[in-house]
């Protein structure tokens, strides 16, 4: 039985064109960036090349542009190395209660570090208001993060509108725009923002490489220390492969943006005829916001079907779905996202995250409405 995988939200495939990348780079190309002999001067060239290309479709200046593990530590770099260069000014920073944990965990070791953190709450859409950004405003407030879009429940943020009221009242601005990149229109000279956030994997990229945009002229204090790579801003040697396969995802992925949104909201759009068609508007309801969202992001709770019980089934019928962000998805705790939303318990309980992506098609979307159907029937008995 062929598998379906429905977790591109968690990871993706890397793409065909993006593999031959990495292959020949992990067996032709093995110099240090950092040496001055010709295989480093060759290390060194692929490195800005791949900058110049990522810096190039996203709308920056090359300089602008950070290679970082992945997102995780893009978030971990701006808020850390952003709340270390403004000490001096204040010790206040605003976030949402929907931010990926890479964000939310960060913000608990600032508050550690004696940071008074305001943690914004959503609506039950998952989207936050630019009004309570601005009256949690404060003298001392340095820094906001919100995310683009959410993991979650692809919800996307007024991030054009907070990020105006930040530059207004001399606030930085952060946005993590993993799930954003290669299904939102990304131009970073235009946006309002001082940092952004990017992973690989999640664009058919390689897993273990990211990106960090800092606008010219943000303070950012580096978080690890030894050599000078990234201009200072993150010490440590590039890894080509990385580099260079995140810059044939990024230019995949940009030139490909409209297809793929096209593509994902026919498969949304067939999934959900099929699931009214076999499971009935009471038997299914969808979470997020219904204008503003990512087409390859679906949340649906199934009222009286618990969501490990229904991940399990899926499995067992080789569908590949999740519970929510991949770093909590082992756990059996109930989404911190869907809380913040505040919905009812019944939903709450039973939310299933079907992503798209690269490889999917109608009549898997078709096949995995007819399991589901299969599946609840069983389960409401």
């Amino acid at each position: 039985m062929k598998s379906i995988y429905l977790d591109h939200a968690a990871s993706t495939p890397v793409h065909p064109e993006v593999a031959k990348v990495i292959y020949h780079m992990l067996t032709e190309e093995y110099g240090n960036a950092s040496s001055v002999h010709h295989s480093g001067r060759s290390a060194k060239r692929i490195v800005n090349g791949a900058r110049d290309t990522i810096a190039g479709f996203l709308g920056c200046a090359p300089d602008e542009w950070v290679f970082t593990s992945g997102g995780t530590e893009s978030d971990n770099l701006a808020l850390l190395g952003a709340a270390a260069a403004t000490v001096h000014k204040g010790k206040h920073i605003i976030t949402t209660a929907i931010e990926h944990h890479a964000v939310l965990h960060t913000c608990e070791e600032l508050e550690r570090q004696g940071y008074s953190i305001t943690y914004l709450p959503s609506d039950p859409t998952g989207r936050v208001s630019v009004s309570d950004v601005e009256a949690a405003l404060r003298d001392d407030t340095v820094l906001i993060s919100v995310m683009f879009a959410n993991n979650e429940v692809g919800t996307v943020q007024p991030i054009e509108e907070i990020g105006r009221l930040a530059a207004e009242r001399g606030v930085l601005f952060h946005v993590d725009a993993v799930q954003a990149l290669g299904m939102v229109p990304i131009t970073l000279r235009e946006l309002p923002v001082d940092y952004m956030s990017f992973s690989a994997h999640k664009i058919n990229g390689p897993q273990g490489i990211g990106g960090l945009y800092v606008r010219r002229g943000a303070p950012l204090h580096p978080r690890q220390h030894g050599g000078l790579q990234e201009r200072g801003r993150r010490a440590g040697t590039e890894s080509l492969a990385g580099a260079a396969g995140f810059a044939k995802a990024v230019e995949l992925a940009a030139k490909g943006l409209e297809q793929r949104r096209e593509h994902a909201l026919e498969l949304r759009g067939t999934l959900l005829t099929e699931l009214e068609k076999r499971v009935g508007q009471g038997g299914y309801a969808v979470n997020g916001n219904p204008q503003h969202f990512l087409p390859g992001i679906l949340n649906v709770s199934f009222p009286g079907a618990d969501t490990d019980v229904m991940l399990m089934n899926l499995d067992m019928e080789r569908i590949a779905a999740a519970s929510g962000s991949a770093c909590t998805s082992g756990s059996l705790e109930i989404s911190h996202v869907l809380q913040a939303m505040k919905l009812p318990s019944e939903l709450l309980r039973s939310a299933i995250r079907f992503s798209t992506g690269l490889g999917n098609t109608k009549e898997e979307m078709e096949y995995v409405a007819q399991k589901v159907e299969t599946i609840l029937k069983r389960l409401r008995k």
